[in-house]
């Protein structure tokens, strides 16, 4: 665990990866329009919880991504918190979708969950191709954290 206290997460909000990939299936579908949908995303990413300076380091640094996002991983097996955020509006509200299906799981439950909501809701298709990589750079990360802590 890090020296500095972590932010309260709101994660995870559903009891089992699958089901929070259904809750945002079932959440996008609801928009008409992909300019809802940008906005919802904006919205969720203003609900993630500020990181402390001393992480908005170079160390937390998650490199792959065209905006700065910072990452921080704590916990073991049998629970992996994951806190992070970006200076990208948009990108924090891909970071919202990631942590809500990854975050307070076990390693195992990581490494066994595909992201299939990228491609059910139509993110692969309506993210440019820098936010494409940063996604999969944060999506990486997590399932390697998850990885490691087996």
């Amino acid at each position: 665990m890090n020296a500095i206290a972590a932010p309260t997460s709101p994660f995870p909000t559903e009891a089992s990866p699958r089901e929070a990939q259904e809750a945002i299936r079932e959440e996008f579908a609801f928009f008409g329009d992909w300019s809802e949908r940008y906005q919802y995303l904006i919205d969720l990413g203003r609900k993630l919880p500020d990181l402390p300076a001393e992480w908005k380091s170079e160390e937390h640094r998650l490199h792959g991504c065209q905006s700065m996002v910072w990452i921080v991983a704590d916990g073991d097996r049998d629970r992996l918190d994951f806190h992070a955020i970006s200076d990208s509006a948009i990108v924090s509200g891909l970071i919202y979708l990631a942590l809500r299906v990854y975050s307070g799981r076990s390693a195992q439950e990581i490494v066994d969950t595909d992201a299939d909501y990228i491609a059910e809701i139509g993110l692969a298709k309506h993210l440019s191709p820098t936010r494409s990589n940063g996604l999969a750079a944060l999506l990486a990360f997590i399932r390697e954290r998850a990885r490691q802590a087996l």
